[in-house]
């Protein structure tokens, strides 16, 4: 193996511990953390790269990954050395100032457990101690591996029952002698949790649950007694409860806290699970703090009472000092899905100040005496009808990381606008097999004529957020023309960067929001950036690559970021003259579809089923955002065995299989609907605008 440059082994490889992440800003040359240091604020100190040379930044180098899909980790760097991961929980070991690969790891994750999770296979980056690399891998085991060689040193299975489907997104944290991670899967009937490792050995030293377990069964823990008060209904252990820890943790250790966010409820519809409109239902939505030693209940402090929404607190946790009230406060910071802007004593969990971040019709306000939401019902309770609520399931904002700069006050939020209609699904009948969502709620329905869709695809933006925490006030903001775009890096030369879901690597101004350079990344770009120092020379750094919930579920509605999934590491410099290939931006062609022999009543049936069951990953009313096929391009071979790809013939592709879920009659019905929607696909490229819908078609492909 290469030595790295200045000197990378002369202490040994990837020596980082707690005291050293603790002292990051003594060190501002490495990232030695996926949020760099333990206050996940997300800024570099580094300003050889500024508001007045960025102009001149350049591609220095790129690395690409195996897999062209969701690409989210924030990588770290450890003295010359990078170590990020790809789709399928691959980790590669890159030396960070050539590019030049020194290991690759495959945990060999089985392709069929793709259908475990709701949104896509991305990993969010690995943790990094004496000499070891931590990853959580997509089928929700932990593995250490050795960072000089990329051997696998240990692995645990972090899930505690396998006929649930939990997986592992999120990137692990390091915390004195352990490793901390969580897991994903309340869409489909888990129960949630945070769980510490031996670092050394992998042995479980304490789980925190976030939501109640068998109620025939005393309590785990005097926080699983005071949760269990909160449910009124008695379904929530059989449907495993939900409130998920599957990405934000932050630590401080002068407290000792560990801090979570935790998800959704099952099933997103309070009266499908069973709950009283009463019912808080902790820890759903909500962020607790719990002693790192011992994971002993500290604090917590619910955003969402009774959560119906999917307002997932799982977004970046940020923790600061600032002047609130006429003094110095620790403070948490969170900018969550559900629009608000949140304001916490870190020390006690007090509610400080809660503000508007981004449209939210769901509540009108927090009030600040008690804590709680004050609920618009007329326009958010879609128990009993539909409502459109802002914001949707996607959230105001959703994991890709937000910043803060302490030079400027301001933390930097990639907020968007993605209304959602929901609508309860009263015949829905909780199924907790694999793979199965369970949701409480109707599929989303949206226009299948592409010109009666596009003003709802226009009415998805996306925003640039600078927030000043202290007055709760925007201070500027940048507009996007879709949402799902990266998340944001801070840095001490007055700049933010972000990679936007059209392709772009961009830097503004940190204290005005000027736009001050931008590069092509050639796919959405959706991880969070970060900057280090080798030789000399600081660089910043960002994988791209499309995917995720939004252009799977919410295919066509993704159609204005007209990219196509192609994974790849982009590493800048000052002066940096590498190119990056042209993007595969490859024009599909439509095979003719077969004559469509069903009547209306079976299509129309055929359409509700695939939304129910299908538009998760390829896209509501058939259109694909690219990163998994366009079923409207199905070619003649595969209409002749489309059964048996239903039923599972490929699952060990990623295509999961769905029988004893789908009846033969069903199967057919999907199949025409399909045949249907090619019908129409190939009506739209024969009118008028032909090149306007082809090349829309074509790029998202």
């Amino acid at each position: 193996m290469l030595a790295a440059s200045g000197g990378a082994y002369a202490k040994g490889v990837a020596q980082v511990d707690s005291a050293r992440i603790a002292a990051a800003d003594a060190d501002p040359g490495n990232w030695l953390s996926s949020g760099r240091s333990y206050d996940e604020q997300r800024f570099s100190p580094l300003a050889k790269v500024n508001d007045g040379n960025v102009a001149s930044l350049g591609l220095a180098w790129t690395y690409k990954l195996d897999i062209d899909r969701a690409a989210e980790a924030t990588p770290v760097v450890v003295d010359g050395v990078m170590y990020t991961t790809g789709a399928f929980s691959f980790v590669y070991a890159l030396d960070a100032r050539s590019g030049k690969l020194l290991w690759k790891y495959d945990p060999k994750v089985p392709r069929e457990k793709a259908a475990n999770a709701c949104c896509d296979v991305g990993n969010r980056g690995v943790a990094v101690r004496k000499g070891k690399v931590y990853v959580g891998a997509f089928d929700g085991r932990l593995i250490a591996l050795d960072a000089k060689s990329g051997k696998k040193v240990w692995e645990t299975d972090t899930t505690p029952d396998h006929s649930r489907s939990y997986s592992i997104t999120g990137a692990p944290l390091v915390v004195k002698d352990k490793i901390l991670i969580g897991n994903g899967g309340a869409e489909f009937g888990v129960r949630g949790y945070i769980s510490a490792y031996d670092a050394e050995t992998g042995r479980l030293a304490w789980r925190f649950y976030t939501v109640p377990g068998d109620p025939k069964l005393p309590a785990e823990s005097p926080a699983m007694e005071m949760a269990r008060k909160t449910w009124t209904g008695d379904k929530y252990f059989a449907e495993g409860g939900g409130g998920t820890v599957w990405n934000a943790i932050a630590y401080d250790p002068t407290l000792n806290l560990v801090y979570f966010g935790t998800g959704n409820g099952v099933e997103w519809n309070r009266v499908a699970r069973g709950e009283a409109k009463t019912a808080t239902n902790l820890f759903l939505a909500s962020i607790v703090a719990v002693n790192a030693d011992t994971g002993e209940y500290a604090w917590h402090y619910q955003e969402v009472p009774g959560d119906m929404w999917d307002y997932d607190a799982d977004e970046s946790i940020v923790l600061a000092d600032l002047p609130v009230g006429g003094k110095m406060r620790k403070v948490l910071l969170q900018a969550p899905k559900d629009g608000f802007f949140y304001v916490l004593d870190r020390a006690t969990g007090e509610l400080l100040s809660a503000e508007k971040y981004t449209i939210a019709t769901w509540a009108s306000k927090v009030d600040l005496k008690t804590g709680m939401p004050q609920i618009d019902d007329a326009a958010s309770d879609w128990t009993s009808g539909a409502k459109l609520v802002m914001p949707g399931p996607l959230g105001g904002h959703n994991w890709q990381p937000m910043s803060y700069s302490p030079r400027t006050g301001l933390a930097y939020i990639p907020a968007q606008e993605a209304a959602a209609l929901l609508a309860p699904d009263n015949d829905a009948v909780f199924d907790s097999r694999t793979g199965v969502w369970n949701l409480g709620t109707q599929p989303l329905a949206l226009p299948e004529d592409l010109k009666q869709l596009q003003p709802v695809i226009d009415s998805y933006k996306g925003r640039l957020v600078a927030w000043d925490p202290v007055t709760q006030k925007q201070v500027w903001s940048q507009e996007y023309k879709t949402p799902w775009n990266g998340g944001t890096l801070s840095t001490g030369g007055n700049l933010v960067f972000q990679g936007t879901a059209d392709g772009r690597f961009v830097a503004y101004a940190a204290d005005s929001g000027k736009k001050l350079w931008e590069s092509p990344a050639n796919s959405g770009v959706m991880a969070g950036p970060m900057s280090y120092q080798v030789g000399g020379e600081q660089y910043v750094a960002v994988l791209a690559g499309w995917g995720g919930a939004f252009p799977l579920a919410y295919g066509s509605l993704s159609l204005n970021a007209k990219v196509r999934p192609e994974s790849r590491v982009l590493v800048y410099k000052l002066g940096g003259k590498a190119s990056l290939p042209p993007p595969k931006h490859t024009p599909a062609v439509q095979p003719a579809p077969p004559i469509l022999s069903a009547d209306a009543a079976t299509v129309n049936k055929g359409r509700d089923l695939f939304n129910g069951n299908c538009g998760v990953c390829h896209g509501l009313s058939a259109v694909s955002g690219g990163v998994v096929p366009d079923l409207r391009y199905l070619t003649p071979d595969k209409h002749n065995v489309f059964p048996g790809i239903v039923y599972g013939a490929r699952a060990s592709r990623g295509m999961p299989s769905f029988a004893g879920r789908l009846k033969p009659e069903d199967v057919d019905a999907i199949h025409q609907y399909l045949i249907k929607r090619g019908h129409d696909l190939q009506d739209e490229l024969k009118t008028a605008d032909t090149g306007k819908v082809a090349e829309t078609t074509a790029k998202a492909h």
